[in-house]
């Protein structure tokens, strides 16, 4: 009759030491790297000087019009793609021409967030959201709006990096790249998300490109007492949804150079790095776009205007945030709905 309870405390006592394991070697973790290695990486690997913003096109994003793909065109699967959150395919057109494509809710957000990024000196690969295709077949299958991310092929992807291990840690545009990602609540910085392209013809060059951005345009939503356990790797947030994107603020209050964002995700490591400095250099960027570019970025993501008036506003909302925190070192955000 003993032999239960020992057995039940065993269990309780391995499972604590599987999440001190995981609690080690998980946990989130501020970089590491020095100025001095900041100082020698090429930024223009992660970012280049978007010069006059406001005479970039939000509509098509970093391929423009020329290479969007055709509408109301077929497509040849190559391979399906059944993993991970969103469904989709890897397809060829009739030109030969290869696209990955994404299904589900995060084919918007991430049409919007890519371009948006891509607006401010990120490197970004051209996608498009496409409503009227179909997949070829003896009787062609007609499919739903989706992400179509064109493969270039004087591009391929490399390598992975990670957001605590990378040549720009320390640099202004990686800080300022951080910033950017908690303004469109994207949650999901797993390392696979981020690539590294070789890119070939002319000047042989990497860039680094942090590619899956769908799990954005929702809240940052997670227990904090699971932040430190295996479950972490959980959904930490929702993705495509304007109600709960509006329900989250961006600061919360800075007190000098010190600033507490409305944050709830568990990379604090990364976000409690980030300086006032940083949150003004991100947003005097992102001031710079027009009205008509905002709508332009949500827009190309399929988005009817009623919902695009208020992703837009929010994000405007955040940016005004963000400024009048730079100006006042006492800020303490409005309290939200």
């Amino acid at each position: 009759m003993t032999a239960r309870p020992n057995r039940t405390r065993a269990a309780w006592t391995a499972l604590c030491l599987v999440a001190a394991v995981f609690v080690t070697g998980c946990a989130s973790r501020t970089p590491a790297r020095t100025t001095a290695a900041a100082s020698r990486a090429d930024v223009s690997e992660l970012w280049v000087d978007p010069g006059n913003i406001r005479s970039r096109d939000l509509f098509h994003g970093a391929g423009g019009a020329a290479l969007a793909p055709r509408a109301s065109a077929r497509y040849d699967v190559l391979k399906v793609d059944d993993k991970g959150f969103s469904a989709g395919y890897d397809v060829r057109d009739r030109e030969g021409t290869e696209w990955s494509v994404k299904l589900g809710p995060e084919a918007q957000s991430e049409v919007a967030a890519s371009r948006i990024l891509w607006a401010i000196g990120y490197h970004q690969p051209p996608t498009y959201l496409l409503s009227d295709w179909q997949l070829s077949g003896p009787r062609p299958i007609p499919a739903s709006p989706a992400r179509f991310r064109r493969e270039q092929p004087n591009e391929q992807v490399v390598s992975e990096w990670s957001w605590h291990d990378n040549p720009f840690v320390g640099t202004q545009p990686y800080r300022g790249l951080i910033v950017a990602n908690v303004m469109l609540n994207n949650w999901d910085w797993k390392t696979s998300n981020n690539k590294v392209y070789e890119v070939t013809g002319g000047r042989a060059r990497r860039i680094y490109v942090v590619r899956d951005v769908g799990a954005s345009l929702g809240k940052t939503s997670f227990p904090a007492f699971l932040r430190w356990t295996p479950f972490r790797f959980m959904a930490q947030g929702s993705r495509n949804d304007v109600d709960d994107f509006e329900g989250q603020q961006f600061i919360r209050s800075r007190r000098g150079d010190e600033v507490t964002f409305d944050y709830r995700g568990v990379h604090t490591g990364l976000v409690d790095m980030l300086t006032i400095a940083d949150v003004e250099w991100t947003c005097r960027m992102l001031a710079r776009l027009s009205d008509r570019q905002w709508d332009d970025a949500f827009r190309a993501a399929g988005y009817d205007r009623a919902i695009r008036e208020r992703f837009v506003t929010h994000m405007k909302m955040k940016v005004q945030q963000g400024l009048a925190a730079a100006k006042d070192p006492e800020f303490r955000a409005a309290a939200s709905r």
